[in-house]
């Protein structure tokens, strides 16, 4: 899946319908998107609560523990603007950052079997009236550890977000969990896991090491141009 560069777009050329992120040494950060500017601003367990989107959105999905909330810390470069924890299923509300201009998202972790039947109800409801409520959602990024194959509900959320015309690229977490042999098999690999969804972007990223981060910032502020 390795690409030639294309050093002004910050991506690899598209390889068989899917495309990788180019080396952080071939994008400019500094012309994408100031990220040190972003402050927690509120909760909301229902989508009846949510308020209005009068900015443009920036949408973080993904499967309970696949590193959410490090990832958004890495990219803010914050220790602890959102929170971190070793549990699944901690994140059971819309979490909104904003810098005055954009919002970030960060939306509940899917996928943990043991929530009672009410919160299972309630996240549902809560994700279904976030994106089809017509909120301004200027691209959607979808973790996906990148050990494994995408999940059952994974490939459901790849689907919807395909169906519904939503810009996505799928940020491929803990890249630094790898070897180097281990990495090479996964890319190899990660070619026939995406092959129903079409091209997409696939950025492997690391919040220990930063790896990924300037590309996932660039695609960003690409979206929200």
């Amino acid at each position: 899946m390795a690409g030639k560069a294309q050093k002004n777009k910050g991506i690899s050329e598209s390889q068989g319908g899917r495309q990788v992120a180019a080396p952080t040494s071939t994008v400019n950060e500094g012309k994408t998107m100031n990220t040190h500017n972003f402050a927690y601003e509120a909760s909301y367990g229902t989508s009846k609560q949510l308020p209005p989107s009068t900015l443009p959105e920036v949408a973080f999905a993904g499967r309970s523990n696949v590193g959410k909330s490090s990832l958004l810390n890495c990219l803010l470069r914050r220790k602890a603007l959102a929170r971190v924890s070793g549990t699944p299923g901690k994140t059971v509300t819309v979490n909104f950052y904003t810098d005055g201009a954009v919002r970030l998202a960060d939306l509940p972790g899917y996928g943990y079997a043991k929530r009672p039947q009410s919160e299972l109800k309630r996240f549902a409801e809560l994700m279904e009236g976030y994106f089809r409520s017509g909120r301004n959602i200027a691209l959607v990024v979808q973790l996906i550890d990148m050990r494994h194959p995408p999940t059952k509900d994974d490939r459901t959320m790849l689907g919807f977000l395909r169906e519904a015309g939503l810009p996505f690229v799928v940020a491929l977490t803990k890249r630094d969990k790898l070897r180097p042999m281990q990495y090479a098999k996964r890319m190899e690999e990660l070619e026939g896991e995406f092959a129903d969804f079409g091209e997409v972007t696939l950025i492997p990223f690391s919040s220990e090491t930063g790896e990924g981060r300037a590309e996932l910032i660039a695609r960003m502020g690409e979206a929200l141009k």
